[in-house]
C-alpha cells in the first residue's frame, strides 16, 4: 500500500476560487516569517496576519453554498480512503477478490483495528494522479466490487465484527460491461443484504456520495457525513443536464438537491456531521483523521450496547422513517 504522505505530495496546492484570498494572505505571512531578524513591528504584523487568516477561513467556510461544497468534496488534495486507512486505523490487512470475476480496486476491503476494536472495513477509493485513478477507476465500482463488499460484510456478521464503510464515489461504473454483469442487480442485492446483517454497521461519506454507487454500501445503523462532503441521488451536473438541459446550471441543481451535511441532518437522512479542520479536510489530513477516528470509536461503542438481535429491526425502522411527506 502506498504511503499516504507520498500520495499527498503528488498534487501541488490548488486553491479553489473562494480560497484565493486565504492563499494571498498566507503568501504574505510566509514572506514576513522568512525574515531572519524581524523587528517588533514585523512580529506584530505576523500575529495580526495569523488572526486575519483564521478569521478569513472561518468566514469563507462557514458560508459555502452547495456548489462550493461540492468543489471542496472533490478537492484533489482531500484525504481519501487509502489516506485514512493509514492515519485512522491502527492496523489494516486487505482482502482481495469477489470469488467470481476479479478484484475490483475501486472497492477496498479488509480487517482493521481501531484501538481495541477489530472491524471489517469496506470503502471506495478514487485516487489522485492518472495512474492511481486508472487503477481504482475513479472510485466507480463494477458489479464485482459490490459482490466483494457483500462477501466481506457477510464474513463480519458471522464473526460478530462491526462493519465500517467509507463512501467516496461519483457513482457506480455505468459502462456496458458493468451493466452486462448485473450492476443494478448487485447494488439492489447489496442493499438487501446490508439491511439484514445482525452486526453494527457505521457508514461515513468522506467525499462524494453519488447515487446508487454510494448507497450500495450505505445501509447502516449510524450514517455520518464529513462537514464538506455531499450525499445525493445524482451529481449536480447530471441533475442540471436532466432538468435544465445543461451542465452550466449545476449550481442551481446543487441548491435544489439539498445534499449538504446540514441539509441531510435536518432531513433525517444522516445521524451525524463530523466537523472538518478549519479550511477543510484537505488543509490538515492528520487533524481530520483524528476527529474521524474518535467519531468511529464512539459510534461503534454505542452500537455495541444494542443487542445484536435488535439491530436489524432498528435499522429497518430507521430507513422506513426517511422520505415521509404530508399532502395538503
Amino acid at each position: 500500500m502506498a504511503n499516504a504522505s507520498t500520495r499527498r505530495k503528488k498534487v501541488p496546492a490548488a486553491p479553489l476560487p473562494f480560497e484565493k484570498p486565504i492563499f494571498e494572505l498566507e503568501a504574505q505571512l510566509r514572506q514576513l516569517e522568512e525574515q531572519l531578524a524581524p523587528s517588533p513591528a514585523t512580529k506584530d504584523a505576523i500575529r495580526n496576519l495569523r488572526l486575519e487568516i483564521t478569521r478569513k477561513k472561518r468566514d469563507v467556510f462557514e458560508n459555502l453554498d452547495p456548489w462550493q461544497t461540492v468543489l471542496v468534496a472533490r478537492h484533489p488534495e482531500r484525504p481519501q480512503t487509502l489516506d485514512y486507512l493509514e492515519l485512522v486505523f491502527d492496523e489494516f490487512v486487505e482482502l482481495h477478490g469477489d470469488r467470481a470475476y476479479r478484484d475490483d480496486r475501486a472497492m477496498l476491503s479488509g480487517f482493521g483495528r481501531l484501538g481495541d476494536e477489530k472491524v471489517m472495513f469496506v470503502g471506495q477509493h478514487k485516487g489522485r494522479d492518472i495512474q492511481e485513478r486508472t487503477e481504482h477507476n475513479y472510485g466507480m465500482a463494477h458489479p464485482e466490487g459490490y459482490r466483494k463488499a457483500m462477501l466481506r460484510m457477510e464474513m463480519a456478521a458471522r464473526f460478530g465484527l462491526p462493519i465500517v464503510c467509507f463512501i467516496d464515489t461519483p457513482g457506480a461504473y455505468p459502462g456496458v460491461g458493468a451493466e452486462e454483469r448485473g450492476q443494478a442487480w448487485l447494488i439492489a442485492e447489496s442493499l438487501r443484504e446490508m439491511a439484514g446483517l445482525n452486526t453494527p454497521i457505521v457508514c461515513v461519506v468522506i467525499g462524494e456520495g453519488g447515487s446508487g454507487g454510494a448507497l450500495g454500501i450505505g445501509i447502516g445503523d449510524h450514517i455520518a457525513v464529513l462537514q464538506f462532503s455531499y450525499y445525493s441521488v445524482i451529481s449536480p451536473e447530471g441533475c442540471a443536464g436532466i432538468l435544465w438541459k445543461g451542465a452550466e446550471h449545476k449550481d442551481k441543481a446543487a441548491r435544489a438537491l439539498r445534499f449538504t451535511s446540514k441539509d441531510l441532518l435536518e432531513l433525517g437522512v444522516i445521524d451525524e456531521v463530523i466537523p472538518e479542520p478549519l479550511g477543510g479536510a484537505h488543509r490538515d489530513h492528520r487533524a481530520m483523521a483524528t476527529t474521524l477516528k474518535g467519531a468511529l470509536v464512539a459510534a461503534i461503542k454505542e452500537l455495541r450496547q444494542i443487542p445484536r438481535e435488535e439491530l436489524v429491526d432498528r435499522r429497518y425502522e430507521k430507513f422506513r422513517r426517511m422520505g415521509v411527506f404530508l399532502e395538503a
